[in-house]
């Protein structure tokens, strides 16, 4: 039997690169603020504002379809309503849903855009919601809050990379590779699975009204109109190359 080493005779263990240790929450800075936006509307909302001032919040930061009509005349907030409208939301739920959502799919997309065509993502799937939602109700007097479209827009685009993510050596997780053509899109069997259930859902949760936790009724139209614009115009906010739209070529790696 052999006898232990002495000191003299073990060699040195040298010490390896430390580990590095991955915050818990990483979340792109652009996907925070929005997060932290909705938040404080919020909690101004429930417990700062009088009930007066929620009203005159509501009116002047939600979209209200029947404003664009002309029938109330002008004011300078027909500009802002169809941007606002997102950091509003009715409930603690709605608010918490959204957030989730924003976390799962905001997340890699601003880490894959970087965060101002983020930012100009999220205004414009925003705005193509309230406007699908405007074409199908322009004299509804509801208002419409909560970031539920642009958040959509951001499941369209996800769609366009096959929900395809990449960690990199900073632990940023990031939709990777090319965006995918939409004949090769519409080829793949999960992401179809996954269009198909996300529209049930839609028009299950806004025809019939059951939404779990949600007070009023579910705006379906500004979803799927956040959806498409996402879908087919994630285009012009990526910065890297693109096979044609139709190309049938897959060319991930």
């Amino acid at each position: 039997m052999s006898e232990p080493e002495g000191p003299s005779e073990i060699e040195p263990i040298e010490d390896g690169p430390e580990q590095r240790r991955e915050p818990v929450f990483n979340l792109p800075p652009v996907v925070l603020a929005v997060m932290g936006i909705c938040a404080v509307v919020y909690l101004l909302q429930q417990y700062v504002l009088t009930q007066e001032q929620q009203l005159t919040l509501l009116y002047d930061g939600a979209f209200i379809p029947v404003l664009y009509t002309g029938k109330y005349g002008f004011d300078w907030f027909l500009f802002t309503r169809p941007f606002t409208y997102a950091f509003l939301h009715g409930s603690f739920a709605h608010i918490a849903i959204n957030i989730v959502w924003l976390a799962a799919f905001g997340s890699p997309l601003a880490n894959r855009l970087g965060p101002l065509r983020f930012a100009l993502f999220f205004a414009v799937t925003g705005l193509a919601s309230v406007a699908l939602f405007w074409a199908m109700h322009p004299y509804g007097e509801a208002p419409l809050v909560g970031a539920s479209g642009a958040i959509s827009g951001m499941m369209g685009a996800a769609a366009r990379f096959g929900f395809h993510t990449q960690r990199s050596s900073a632990g940023k997780a990031a939709f990777a590779g090319p965006v995918l053509p939409i004949a090769i899109v519409l080829r793949s069997r999960g992401v179809v699975i996954f269009l198909a259930v996300w529209m049930i859902i839609n028009l299950a949760t806004g025809l019939l009204g059951f939404a779990p936790g949600i007070d009023g009724q579910i705006a379906w139209e500004a979803h799927i109109g956040g959806f498409v614009a996402g879908f087919f115009g994630l285009r012009w906010f990526d910065r890297r190359w693109q096979a044609p739209e139709w190309d049938t070529t897959d060319r991930r790696t």
